[in-house]
């Protein structure tokens, strides 16, 4: 507002300083002289008197900013809304005239449109409606005064006589003769024929009507040809000859016609599936508990869910449904009424078939029925002697099923303790999770798991997540029971896996730190073995189990993982750490080799553990070990005890041994067999170190230090194993690798370093900078010269606006100092005057208290 205001005076004092007025002291008057004028710069202020602007000033602050601090506590606002009031241009002759013209237009002006007592003539229809509401009639000059409003006699008599002033006589004319009346009937009859011959002349002239419209399209259809040359449209069709439809066009058609898609039902969410489950695995509980107990269907079951008006509510069902469809056949109706014996037997053996079912939904038990009334679905047009045999004939048929009832109820009794609970509760602790599993198979410990998960989903409770988390870690530690039974039961943890990993999609945290907790239970054992014994041995067949399913549950392509990097490190351990000294320390060697092929298969990560240890078991495999050309890493030893351990010199054993594959059950322990049965476990340890060494240079072809890494395994495989005799599928399997060693070695290239660019000369250009206009900063371009110049202006205004601010705060300080003056001097007047009114009758009132004395 103070920008603003200080524009608006810098104007007007810059319009009036150009002409001083004629009577100022020309001694006074400022004039800014310009030495050379500029085309485009605005020059202000050149000539002007001093002082003068600064009263325009305040006479503008008086009448804005004065006026808003007098009325900034006042909530009411009195506005002259006086016509040219404030318009100085307007004389006050012309004013008035103004004014009395709207004030005539605001009272001849229509107050309301919903007003009608006013001067205004409205109109209905041409007519005014002053004149219509004085009701008089306005008479027609072309009707009849005296008949106008009438109705006929005769059109009474038909409409409103009920047709009886039909049979009345009619008052004849004088002169004329009196007819006789007609009756009813002659007068209906009479009135069928007028309607009959006005119908029959209608059709004869639609009958002309038509003919003449034929008669005219004919004519014209000749004069046509006459008009135009051209070819009627009609005929044009009838000439030109349909295309066959492309296949293209058929294929289209058809799909047109195929059916849409139909809309299916909405997928359920997994809440609502669980709460299904939950529902049916109860019902069929609460079925096996009633089955136990040897009780029959509930009664309630039995009543039928619809009850019609003419119900009497005496619980009389009716099983059989005797409508039948009605049809025809030759133009007669196909009647086919069946045997109501047959029927009846048909039924009562449904019915003894139905009952030593289980019923399973409430349809079966709604039709499950122990008495089929079929004595009363009889006809009742039929005589009593057919119906007295047949009930007697039922009689006998349901004497032996009474008989056979108390059989099948034992039976179902037993069935129904056999059969395993619908429902269970979450085990608490590992005793009731083995004791819920101990005695069944493994199907039926599947079953148990997945009911237990089913009834503890945990949508359906809030503390259904803790217990499926302690469900998981007692699947653990059950599966840690298995593996270590002798034999263990490999098959019953193979269908364990499936639960578990479910288990581990819905709780990922709790299965990881689980896990973890299993794995850190292992590195502590086997490092308190090292500080006990200085050796540590290999872990039993449950922690080859954990790191198996470890690879199964988590993703081991991570370059880390919580999980699968601790799994690693152990397994490293494993590998370095514990010496071979038996056949089951090897197989559990390779069984671990085996795991790191599995982890870094996808990642392809390089694991020196891994072929060391594939080359000490070849060592060990090998004689002749002064002559080596390779050297072993711990735990392997050159020469000891056990450094011929997988060594095999008889002949007829490896003649007799076929390759297989190694069983996990021997992990456990080895029984004591023959020595042959001993010599075929080594060779077949022997085939599966060979392979494992196969899979690794497929894996670890793209190393571009491979061949270093391998040489300890080429040289015992051209010089040591080359020189046993080992059955032709060893030699096979060994000549294979080392030739796909080979091929590797023909592609491997030396690293080099990459060739880069040379580094060019720097070049000294000079720099090249644009004067584009003379007297301002030089290097800048339009846009930079545009955006400072903006800048510029933004500060002058902002200067200009904090100047009149500064003006307009002083100015108020001023008028409000002159408010508090006013006021203290409006204060010390009336203090004045009331001391002098006071000293005033003081004085009085000591002359009359002197007056008084004298007196």
């Amino acid at each position: 507002m103070g920008k603003a205001r200080g524009k608006a005076l810098g104007n007007q004092a810059g319009t009036q300083r150009a002409k001083p007025p004629a009577n100022s002291n020309p001694f006074e008057v400022k004039i800014n002289r310009q030495k050379f004028q500029i085309l485009g710069r605005k020059t202000r202020h050149d000539v002007g008197l001093p002082g003068i602007s600064r009263a325009k000033a305040i006479k503008k602050r008086t009448q804005t900013l004065l006026k808003e601090y007098k009325e900034r506590d006042k909530s009411n606002v009195f506005t002259d809304k006086r016509f040219g009031e404030y318009n100085a241009k307007i004389s006050p002759e012309e004013k008035m005239m103004k004014r009395f013209a709207l004030e005539r237009q605001r009272n001849n002006e229509k107050k309301s449109i919903y007003n009608l007592n006013e001067d205004e003539e409205l109109t209905h229809y041409g007519q005014s409606l002053a004149d219509i509401e004085k009701f008089n009639d306005i008479v027609d000059s072309d009707s009849d005064t005296e008949e106008r409003g009438m109705l006929s006699a005769e059109l009474t008599a038909s409409h409103f006589g009920g047709g009886g002033g039909l049979l009345r006589k009619k008052t004849s004319e004088p002169g004329e003769e009196e007819e006789k009346p007609k009756s009813r009937k002659e007068l209906i009859e009479e009135l069928i024929a007028k309607s009959k011959q006005e119908k029959r002349e209608r059709q004869a002239q639609r009958e002309n009507a038509l003919e003449l419209t034929e008669k005219l399209d004919s004519d014209w259809k000749e004069i046509q040809f006459l008009l135009s040359h051209k070819t009627p449209k009609w005929e044009k069709k009838e000439k030109e000859e349909k295309p066959k439809p492309d296949t293209y066009d058929i294929m289209v058609r058809e799909l047109g016609f195929e059916m849409k898609a139909q809309p299916s039902d909405r997928m359920k969410t997994e809440e609502e599936l669980a709460k299904e489950e939950q529902a049916r695995l109860r019902k069929l509980e609460a079925d096996r508990l009633r089955r136990m107990l040897g009780k029959e269907e509930d009664e309630k079951s039995k009543k039928p869910k619809h009850m019609s008006a003419d119900d009497l509510n005496d619980g009389f069902v009716l099983d059989k449904d005797d409508r039948r469809l009605l049809s025809y056949k030759d133009g007669k109706i196909n009647q086919e009424i069946d045997d109501p014996n047959e029927e009846g037997k048909v039924q009562e053996e449904d019915s003894e078939g139905e009952e030593d079912q289980e019923p399973d939904t409430e349809d079966s038990e709604e039709s499950d029925a122990p008495d089929n009334h079929s004595d009363l679905e009889s006809n009742e047009a039929s005589e009593e002697e057919d119906t007295v045999p047949e009930n007697q004939k039922k009689k006998q048929i349901r004497t032996p099923e009474k008989n056979s009832r108390g059989g099948n109820q034992k039976a179902m009794i037993e069935a129904a303790r056999s059969e395993l609970p619908y429902t269970f509760a979450a085990p608490d602790s590992y005793e009731e999770l083995k004791s819920l599993l101990s005695g069944k198979s493994t199907e039926q410990q599947l079953v148990v798991i997945e009911r237990i998960q089913k009834c503890n989903h945990p949508s359906l409770a809030v503390g259904n997540k803790a217990k499926l988390q302690k469900l998981f870690g007692f699947l653990l530690e059950y599966i840690g029971d298995l593996a270590t039974m002798i034999p263990p039961d490999l098959k019953t943890i193979d269908k364990f896996i499936v639960q578990l990993y479910n288990l581990c999609q819905m709780f990922p945290e709790f299965a990881s730190s689980s896990v973890k907790f299993v794995l850190r239970d292992v590195v502590h054992e086997m490092e308190e073995m090292i500080e006990i014994k200085g050796r540590a041995a290999f872990p039993g067949l449950d922690v080859l189990i954990y790191l198996k399913i470890i690879g199964i549950l988590f993703p081991t392509s991570d370059f880390w993982h919580p999980v699968v990097t601790p799994a690693l490190v152990c397994m490293s351990q494993i590998l370095t750490k514990c010496p071979v000294v038996s056949l089951q320390d090897v197989i559990k060697g390779l069984f671990v080799c085996c795991l790191f092929l599995e982890y870094v298969s996808l990642s392809q990560r390089f694991v020196p553990e891994l072929i060391n240890f594939l080359a000490g078991v070849l060592h060990m495999a090998t004689p002749n070990k002064a002559t080596r050309g390779y050297t072993l890493v711990h735990p392997f030893k050159p020469v000891g005890k056990n450094s011929e351990l997988l060594l095999v010199s008889e002949k007829e054993d490896m003649d007799t041994w076929s390759k297989k594959g190694l069983p996990l059950s021997k992990v456990n322990g080895l029984k004591e067999g023959s020595k042959s049965e001993t010599n075929h476990i080594r060779l077949s340890c022997i085939c599966v170190c060979l392979n494992l060494i196969k899979r690794c240079l497929a894996m670890y072809s793209t190393l571009p230090s491979l061949p270093e890494i391998m040489e300890p395994i080429r040289v015992l495989l051209t010089k040591h194993i080359s020189e046993c005799e080992y059955p032709r599928e060893l030699q096979e399997l060994s000549q294979s690798i080392l030739q796909e060693m080979e091929n590797q070695e023909e592609t491997y290239q030396p690293l080099v370093c990459e060739k880069s660019k040379p580094v060019p000369l720097k070049l000294f250009t000079p720099k090249l900078v644009k004067v584009l206009e003379f007297g301002r900063k030089q290097g800048s371009s339009k846009e930079e010269q545009e955006r400072k110049r903006l800048i510029h202006k933004h500060k002058r205004e902002f200067k200009g606006a904090v100047r009149e601010i500064r003006k307009d705060n002083q100015f108020l300080a001023r008028m409000q100092l002159s408010e508090i003056m006013e006021r203290d001097s409006e204060r010390k007047r009336k203090v004045k005057q009331l001391f002098g009114s006071l000293a005033t009758q003081e004085g009085e009132w000591k002359a009359l208290k002197r007056k008084k004395f004298k007196k």
